[in-house]
């Protein structure tokens, strides 16, 4: 279907997705919640794609499944970008779609990057390293 939604996943967030699902089938809960949530992970499973290391040649680019490294007010934090369905910033894990994540897409390692959201901030990409399958 033209306009579906793309859920990018790791590949322990698609065997989460796939437990979950097999779970409810296996269930007999509220029926009318699982049928919802049933559906809801079929179409998220239909409509998923594989986070996996880019190409040799683009591992110097930020992209999804990329652990970054950056520096923003005297700080270093390290964060991996993650599709918006594992994103959870306390795990160090943020989303493609948030303000950071969408700043950060496309940018490599000495990029000085601008992100206002709410308050302005410069993050200097300090390191990009993508986990190995």
């Amino acid at each position: 279907m033209a306009g579906e939604k793309i859920f990018y996943l790791t590949k322990e967030g698609l065997e989460s997705i796939k437990k979950e699902l097999q779970y409810l089938k296996e269930s007999e809960g509220d029926l009318s919640f699982s049928e919802s949530r049933l559906r809801e992970l079929e179409r998220i499973l239909k409509n998923s794609r594989l986070i996996g290391p880019p190409l040799k040649g683009k591992q110097n680019t930020v992209d999804l499944g990329a652990t970054i490294l950056v520096s923003a007010n005297g700080q270093d934090n390290e964060f991996t970008l993650v599709g918006h369905l594992e994103a959870n910033p306390s795990l160090g894990r943020i989303s493609n779609e948030s303000p950071v994540g969408m700043a950060l897409l496309g940018h490599r390692a000495g990029d000085k990057v601008v992100i206002s959201s709410p308050v302005k901030t410069i993050y200097k990409i300090k390191k990009i390293n993508y986990k190995q399958s």
